[in-house]
């Protein structure tokens, strides 16, 4: 079985991710905090910058696709409401897999715990926006 997913509700929870993280991690919300924390180094080049920007708007597409297909699936084998399938498929894909993960590999690097609360903070807001968009634009003949 192929999930249904709404390419329309990918698209925006897409763009959602671009602008969640602009604002999160601009210089004067959290960008100074997660620079000195993680100590990034600003591109080098215009290229590098913007190899940076096309990873992020992939891999933001990735994750609404893998999320969408993933509640359609959720909420055919579950029922009940289209938007709690999602919000609870994205919460709990996020517990399961971005924070769990991230947690791992930060504590196995020796990175500060603030700067994996922040990232993983980050990550859950994107998730949940993600979801709600997901849940709220379910798939055409679903619901």
């Amino acid at each position: 079985m192929i999930p249904e997913i709404n390419y329309g509700a990918v698209a925006v929870a897409t763009v959602l991710a671009m602008i969640i993280g602009s604002v999160w991690y601009a210089p004067p919300v959290l960008g100074r905090r997660w620079s000195r924390l993680s100590d990034e180094k600003p591109p080098r080049t215009g290229g590098e910058g913007i190899t940076r920007i096309l990873v992020s708007i992939v891999l933001g597409f990735l994750l609404a696709w893998v999320l969408a297909g993933s509640v359609a699936i959720a909420w055919h084998f579950y029922g009940g409401s289209y938007l709690s399938s999602a919000l609870v498929t994205g919460v709990t894909l996020w517990a399961g897999f971005t924070a769990g993960r991230l947690i791992v590999h930060d504590v196995m690097v020796g990175r500060p715990s603030q700067l994996t609360v922040l990232n993983i903070a980050h990550e859950l807001v994107l998730v949940i926006a993600m979801s709600l968009v997901i849940g709220l634009w379910p798939p055409a003949g679903t619901v």
